[in-house]
């Protein structure tokens, strides 16, 4: 239960670490002042949730390693993000839409873990989910008004959902870990959430004048560490630079 119970940690705090690492890109170079901050902000709420998901791992694990050690000593293939948060930030539009698909599924499964058997989850959860529910606000209005917008922006909000939409299914996978966290009460089955995902996208996306593409699922793997996409190792040179050429160096 242990191993199963740290893997289902790094799951969770590895998807808020690669994300917020890529929305920490725009830092500087978003379209206008505003964007840049609340991107800035958006960053920061995930990569202050990755010390709370990681932190607990950590500590289930046992073996000495703490949040900091887990997002900047491991590599590519011990990461178990899904492979949505790790594609590349293309356009503002894509980055929104991206932001919108993880929000979408992120606030969903917040909103069982509230419940979970695991009372330290529970609390994460309850305190994320406050804010995952401002980024799924602000991310549906910024889809919603620029899919409904200018020909232009439509027709690359468009072409970001058909890019990105490959990605969607492995977050309704599930496997014996996921299996022993609904067995124990900690987490609920990723195939469970995918109705209440696709009525609730389904909402935006068509107030959005956007089509969902036929296929629903396409690419999976990250979870498992063994299917990466070059993306993550790119970003992670960047991530673990400065712990990896100067290891344990404090400020």
């Amino acid at each position: 239960m242990d191993q199963a119970l740290f893997q289902f940690l790094l799951r969770m705090g590895d998807n808020t670490l690669i994300l917020g690492h890529r929305v920490s890109e725009w830092c500087g170079h978003s379209p206008v002042l505003e964007e840049d901050i609340a991107l800035a902000n958006t960053a920061l709420d995930l990569i202050g949730q990755t010390q709370m998901w990681l932190g607990l791992a950590a500590e289930v694990q046992g073996e000495g390693a703490d949040a900091d050690k887990l997002a900047f000593l491991r590599d590519a293939w011990d990461f178990r993000n899904v492979l949505l948060v790790e594609m590349p930030n293309g356009d503002f539009g894509q980055t929104l839409m991206r932001q919108f698909l993880f929000d979408a599924w992120h606030s969903i499964m917040l909103g069982r873990l509230m419940t979970s058997s695991n009372e330290q989850i529970a609390a994460i959860a309850a305190k994320a989910s406050k804010e995952v529910t401002y980024h799924l606000e602000r991310s549906a209005d910024t889809v919603v008004g620029l899919g409904d917008g200018t020909e232009e922006s439509h027709a690359r909000m468009q072409a970001a959902l058909d890019y990105l939409w490959p990605y969607v299914g492995e977050m309704f996978v599930s496997d014996d870990v996921d299996a022993a966290m609904v067995a124990a009460g900690i987490a609920p089955d990723p195939k469970a959430l995918r109705e209440e995902y696709d009525a609730l996208i389904g909402r935006v996306l068509a107030d959005a004048t956007l089509t969902i593409p036929d296929s629903k699922f396409g690419h999976t793997g990250g979870r498992d560490g063994r299917m990466h996409t070059e993306h993550l190792g790119h970003l992670l040179t960047q991530m673990q630079w400065l712990q990896r050429a100067y290891p344990g160096a404090t400020w």
